[in-house]
């Protein structure tokens, strides 16, 4: 019984995809980081009531700027992988939930590098 090789991706299709991944987990990081620093601000003033000093709103526009770029970088990265339309909408979505976004970059770096044999 021989067992098969995976074929052998181009190089530089495998160097287009590992930038395309690396800007896609640096964008999901940010991402993830302000939204979890925009779910404190928010609980802080609307469930505990305490009076958040105007400047503060800057989060929610660095959230939202933020979840632009990793919307644009999903987009280069499932081009480059050519994903499935479920995988695109489920890692774009990942931006909006707590946490998700670091679940779902882990989960697509792994399988990414994997079938790009990005090692």
């Amino acid at each position: 019984m021989t067992t098969q090789a995976a074929p052998k991706i181009h190089p530089e299709r495998q160097r287009r995809v590992k930038n395309a991944l690396r800007i896609f987990s640096v964008t999901a990081w940010v991402t993830g980081v302000f939204l979890l620093i925009l779910v404190v601000r928010m609980v802080l003033e609307y469930v505990l009531k305490v009076e958040i000093p105007e400047w503060a709103t800057v989060v929610a526009i660095l959230h939202g700027w933020a979840f632009m770029a990793y919307l644009l970088a999903t987009l280069n990265l499932g081009l480059k992988a050519r994903w499935k339309p479920i995988v695109w909408f489920t890692t774009a979505i990942s931006g909006v939930v707590p946490f998700l976004s670091f679940i779902v970059e882990a989960n697509r770096r792994r399988e990414v590098t994997a079938e790009f044999q990005l090692d």
